[in-house]
């Protein structure tokens, strides 16, 4: 912290001017890069910036660009950050860039809570803004997705992983089947989702988080903020957790963005929701591999249960109705526990009730979110050793690739809703999609 104090002011002193620094903190969240608040002059200010080369190891463009971009968006009309400085070699403290700092709401469940009446329009509005940025401001290292290409990595790393989930099987290979032809390439945001913005009495505030960013196919932004996950428990408002898809698409049309295709943005929709698996994965190899050894990783790479209940809630129409009627598969029954010495599962409790007791109470900013995740994990623990549910299943996961099995073989769908049901209990017990997964399936929980 002493550190990045002095550096950070050195910094501000060339970018901005004379000041002092002060209120300087580190924002909770952010899964891959750091933000720091704090105020200069009587202005304040964000630093986002990654410690250390490692962080960016793979990325398509670094922060210069990202800041470029960013800049080409603010210049564009669209309510992106301002950026007034980009880190160099020479400051100390990675890479990255500081940003105007904006006085809004970032957090979606107090956003959803009570949304401006405007925000869906706003969405919308914002999004078909993005999308007509002049290709000429956008930097060159900005990449274009080739769709098929970006798939086909996808299904390599699945692969990597193991290549055993079979729901995940499954969505690469529809995703292979209806593959749409490409689109007129526009500028992708590609993180457009709630937790990415933030939002003041009047309506949308600000657009963040633009590391994601490239050329591409249109849809793809429209759909992601319409994933179940970033809906934030309002299953039932498909829009951003926010509003329909109607209003939502019409506010896009509206305001100059392109007519939307419904085949395209289910696609993307599946898309991004395998996407999203895949990244939860990819979280716990970077814990796996001590790339990244926090405990968010971990926790996070267990999420990928969710993104396979929504997978299996998106695909199954696809099932003969027949198959789609059937009752739900039962659960595996669990062997009761022993009573003689402390079981792994009461050894794990002893400690998350420590944490919760002794712990928590003292902890402040990240670290009281770090101190949550940790109890989040060993929550996850506790209900795994209780239940035993898995979710590979190799020679499915191939047969679903090779086109050999389909959701037409009796009994499978059954099977698999069975099986994503008890994964997403385990690791992700309050996903909205599980109770609405239930409620569909006819699953009592």
């Amino acid at each position: 912290m002493t550190d990045l104090d002095a550096f950070l002011s050195a910094f501000m002193t060339r970018a901005v001017g004379p000041g002092s620094l002060s209120g300087l903190a580190r924002l909770s969240g952010g899964a891959n890069m750091e933000s720091w608040a704090f105020d200069w002059a009587g202005g304040g200010y964000v630093l986002r910036r990654a410690p250390s080369a490692d962080y960016m190891a793979g990325r398509p463009y670094g922060h210069a660009d990202e800041a470029a971009l960013v800049m080409a968006a603010h210049g564009a009309g669209v309510k992106a950050p301002e950026v007034v400085g980009v880190l160099a070699d020479g400051d100390g403290m990675g890479t990255g860039y500081v940003m105007r700092r904006v006085i809004a709401e970032v957090n979606p469940a107090k956003i959803l809570a009570d949304p401006p009446p405007s925000l869906l329009a706003d969405l919308g509005r914002e999004l078909a803004r993005i999308h007509s940025i002049p290709a000429e401001t956008i930097p060159a290292a900005i990449p274009l997705m080739d769709t098929a290409a970006a798939l086909a990595g996808l299904k390599a790393r699945f692969l990597d992983y193991g290549g055993d989930r079979p729901v995940i099987a499954l969505a690469i290979k529809w995703c292979e089947d209806h593959l749409p032809p490409p689109a007129e390439p526009v500028l992708v945001h590609g993180d457009y989702r709630m937790g990415n913005i933030m939002v003041d009495a009047d309506g949308l505030a600000v657009v963040l988080d633009w590391e994601l960013a490239h050329r591409g196919d249109a849809h793809e932004d429209l759909a992601f903020g319409c994933m179940a996950v970033w809906r934030f428990g309002r299953i039932d408002q498909p829009a951003f957790g926010v509003g329909s898809l109607e209003d939502y698409f019409a506010a896009y049309e509206t305001a100059g963005g392109v007519r939307v295709d419904r085949d395209r943005f289910h696609f993307w929709l599946v898309y991004r929701t395998l996407w999203w698996a895949l990244g939860c994965l990819q979280m716990g190899q970077a814990w796996r591999s001590g790339a990244d050894p926090t405990v968010e990783r971990v926790v996070v790479g267990r999420r990928t249960a969710e993104q396979e209940l929504d997978l299996l809630l998106l695909l199954e129409a696809d099932a003969p109705a027949t198959e789609r009627d059937c009752a739900l598969a039962p659960s595996h029954a669990v062997a009761p526990a022993p009573t003689g010495e402390p079981t792994n599962r009461e050894m794990v409790q002893s400690v998350r009730d420590w944490l919760a007791e002794a712990i928590k109470p003292g902890a402040e900013g990240h670290a009281k979110f770090q101190v949550a995740v940790a109890m989040n994990a060993l929550g996850i623990v506790m209900r795994d050793l209780d239940a035993g549910a898995r979710a590979e299943d190799r020679a499915l996961a191939d047969a679903f690739l090779s086109g050999a099995v389909t959701l037409a073989q009796p009994g499978l769908l059954a099977e698999l809703r069975r099986a994503v049901i008890d994964k997403c209990a385990v690791d992700s017990p309050k996903y909205a999609s599980l109770a609405a997964a239930r409620r569909r399936w006819g699953d009592a929980g």
